[in-house]
């Protein structure tokens, strides 16, 4: 039957285009695409950076050969570059031996130092400060910004150093840890006395957590007893600097491993006395978070995770008597999403505090009396959900928030701004246009710049008062018409129905360049399921990686289905325990919709391919629901949520580990593939443990099943980079297209990886 459908897609191929898909010459148009679409949208800001204590502003833009930092002063709308380009370029260069060019620098955001005299920009793995006067860089220490990540894994290296003693707020104590207890000692001196005797190997103290209370009277510790530390064994089996392999490990938790179990305990340092704290309620943490002392030091506050992420408590230890109350109880019969969705603002020490909880079915804000741990008001509500806070005005009891979902008849992922009073009273929008926004606001709550656009539409960047919400004025409106003139297609969003026939599922559909609508298109579905957000584009590009594979002679979709985040609650929990679900239900509602509207949009012929947990989710298509996905390109996935990391998983299946981790596990259900599957790994995966794609294959293999397998030497969690994209783009041409990729061995199409920025 198999077989069969092939010939069929091979003819209707070949009728219904010429057979003019998967050709050597759309090879080369989907991968020069990225390249192509370089410097034809000018203007665009991507990042915007405040300096702090100023009114002037610093953004990156797009140009024709690159991108280009402007600093504007917010109070003149005056506009000048950030910085000597040129100079700053070859200052880099000489300083970390790289090549550097005034259009292309290494980074996205600069932060100025100095009062504006010198500014630090990452570069070759580290931090530098460079000097605006002589253009100088010096080395300001490792590289540590939000959009640097690590390639690929590397040995842990245990540190060997002693933690250097906690020196009290007064400056005339110092404590330390000796024999796996706490010490204290006058500050320069050697003696010491002991505070704890119950530390020993099996249950120590930790330096780290030590934390004195503001009068400089009383200590809160941690003490540890050892849960069990995994290891994931390696072998760099082509290592750049040597012929032989290397070998390392690195601490690895998965899912129903015993854990650290921390419990905090204070200190009377003049009394040399030892409160114990009664743990009724905090008995089984997944997770405590660090010792904080209220500004008068009457108590210690920390909050807790319990483990299986059902209840979220902030607690507040009172040193005097070790009673623990709870200033915040959240209980979940599914889970609390800490990850994504867990703020806490303490008003005056703690008095009131600023909580985010999806108690009522929606994501929201609520403000709790802090003495007696009930919640004074609701801040936010409706059937729309917060996306996250962004400033806090205790001054004037205001939040800045944005949020989704508030608009009727708009797309409820599209992210607006907004100030409202801790009384949840005159709730005031500050952004306008039907479109997804991106706000930075000034230090001092004067202005904020605001960047909005939609996959259609290309950004618009202005500035606006705080005050009263009104336009200062537009500082860029991004120029696409270059790019329109090649034929570019924006993506399509498309919105239907989901499995209970009134929940709308969102997407977007995009098409080759060189559509044409009379022709029959195989659809390949982009997935990532993962609980912790959604997915879909809302924001403008000039280049989506699913428009390469497009260009060959398919329709790319993307869909977040039920069980992703940034939706009702009712939504999301559809993940809960149920992980390879991942919204199939709704997906292929989604899918036979626009075969319904659109005749070219062939749902005989569908592929689907993803990543790390859409590497799961695309080879549960092919387990879960061979009668729909045809074949499947799975990358790096966590195919058996037991052998992933352990935050993520135990979050969306619970805990302890039951019958459902077993239901969802692609390697359990292994043995009911029907379909064409791809399965690829980095052999240095540190983000999913490689043995997890090894695992599914062992498990394919038991039970007769042909596959594809692609193993990669020295790569981490990655699909392969641009080899990994030809590999895919062949795969789907030869089992969709019905047609025989070219061969890459006999022809010359060099591969070219994107640049980082």
């Amino acid at each position: 039957m198999r077989i069969a459908h092939l010939f069929q897609i091979a003819f209707v191929c070949c009728v219904a285009t010429a057979c003019a898909q998967g050709t050597l010459d759309d090879y080369k148009r989907a991968e020069g695409l990225r390249k192509s679409t370089e410097g034809l949208v000018v203007n665009m800001v991507d990042f915007t950076t405040w300096t702090e204590g100023t009114d002037q502003f610093v953004y990156r833009k797009s140009t024709k050969d690159g991108h280009e930092f402007v600093l504007v002063d917010a109070a003149t709308l005056a506009k000048k570059p950030a910085f000597d380009h040129e100079r700053l370029a070859a200052a880099l260069s000489k300083a970390t031996g790289q090549s550097y060019t005034a259009q292309k620098l290494p980074f996205p955001v600069v932060e100025f130092r100095d009062k504006g005299k010198a500014i630090e920009v990452p570069a070759a793995d580290f931090s530098w400060k460079c000097s605006l006067e002589d253009y100088s860089c010096t080395k300001a220490g490792p590289a540590d910004w939000p959009f640097q990540h690590r390639t690929h894994a590397e040995p842990e290296k245990p540190d060997s150093k002693t933690p250097a003693p906690a020196v009290s707020p007064d400056g005339k104590w110092e404590a330390l840890i000796v024999n796996f207890n706490v010490h204290v000692r006058p500050k320069g001196e050697t003696k010491d006395v002991a505070l704890s005797y119950d530390g020993s190997e099996g249950n120590r103290y930790v330096a780290e957590s030590i934390a004195w209370s503001p009068d400089s009277k009383k200590i809160a510790a941690y003490r540890v007893r050892p849960g069990y530390h995994r290891r994931i064994q390696y072998i760099d089996s082509s290592p750049e600097d040597q012929l032989q392999p290397k070998t390392f490990s690195i601490e690895y938790a998965k899912p129903g491993d015993a854990l650290d179990l921390q419990q905090p305990v204070l200190f009377d340092v003049a009394a040399r006395t030892q409160v114990s704290l009664d743990d009724a309620m905090f008995p089984n943490p997944y997770e405590m978070s660090p010792l904080v002392w209220r500004k008068d030091s009457h108590a210690v506050t920390f909050e807790y995770n319990q483990r299986g992420h059902q209840v979220y408590r902030v607690l507040e230890a009172d040193p005097a008597t070790g009673r623990v109350r709870a200033v915040i109880d959240e209980e979940s019969p599914t889970f609390f999403c800490y990850s994504g969705k867990m703020y806490r603002h303490d008003i005056d020490d703690g008095k009131e505090i600023v909580w985010m909880s999806e108690r009522d079915g929606w994501n929201h804000l609520y403000l709790y009396d802090g003495a007696t741990g009930k919640v004074k008001n609701q801040i936010t509500k409706g059937e729309w959900v917060v996306r996250g806070v962004d400033k806090v005005d205790d001054e004037h009891r205001q939040i800045y928030f944005h949020a989704s979902g508030m608009h009727p008849g708009e797309d409820p992922y599209f992210e607006h701004y907004f100030r409202v009073n801790f009384d949840g009273s005159v709730l005031t929008p500050l952004t306008e246009a039907g479109a997804t926004h991106s706000v930075r606001f000034s230090s001092d709550l004067k202005y904020y710049v605001d960047t909005w656009s939609r996959v259609d539409l290309p950004p618009v960047t202005v500035l606006r008062r705080v005050e009263d919400g009104k336009q200062v004025g537009e500082i860029e409106g991004a120029d696409a018409s270059a790019l329109l003139k090649t034929g570019w297609r924006a993506p399509e969003p498309f919105v239907a129905k989901g499995r209970d026939g009134k929940t709308d599922i969102w997407g977007v559909i995009v098409r080759p360049s060189q559509f044409d609508p009379s022709k029959k298109y195989p659809v390949v579905e982009a997935i990532y399921a993962g609980p912790q957000d959604s997915f879909v584009p809302k924001a403008f590009r000039p280049y989506y990686p699913m428009q390469s594979l497009a260009e060959i002679g398919f329709v790319v979709v993307q869909i977040d289905g039920m069980g992703t985040s940034n939706r009702s609650k009712a939504f999301h929990d559809v993940c809960w325990k149920n992980l390879g679900d991942a919204g199939f239900a709704d997906r292929i509602l989604w899918h036979k919709a626009v075969a319904a509207k659109y005749p070219w949009y062939d749902i005989t012929r569908v592929g689907i391919y993803g990543h790390s947990a859409g590497g799961q989710n695309a080879l549960g298509a092919l387990l879960f629901h061979p009668e729909f996905y045809e074949a499947a390109v799975a990358s790096s996935g966590c195919h058996d949520n037991r052998m992933d990391k352990i935050w993520w998983n135990e979050q969306w299946m619970g805990w302890p580990l039951g019958p459902q981790y077993i239901a969802s596990s692609n390697v359990e259900n292994a043995a009911k593939l029907q379909g064409h599957l791809l399965l690829s790994v980095g052999e240095l995966d540190d983000n999913v443990d490689p043995a997890s794609t090894m695992q599914v294959a062992n498990a394919l293999i038991k039970a007769g099943k042909t596959f594809d397998f692609v193993f990669l030497p020295g790569q981490g969690h990655t699909w392969g980079g641009a080899w990994g994209d030809r590999k895919r783009y062949d795969f789907f041409v030869r089992y969709l297209l019905g047609v025989e990729p070219p061969n890459w061995n006999a022809t010359q199409l060099p591969l070219e990886e994107p640049e980082a920025y």
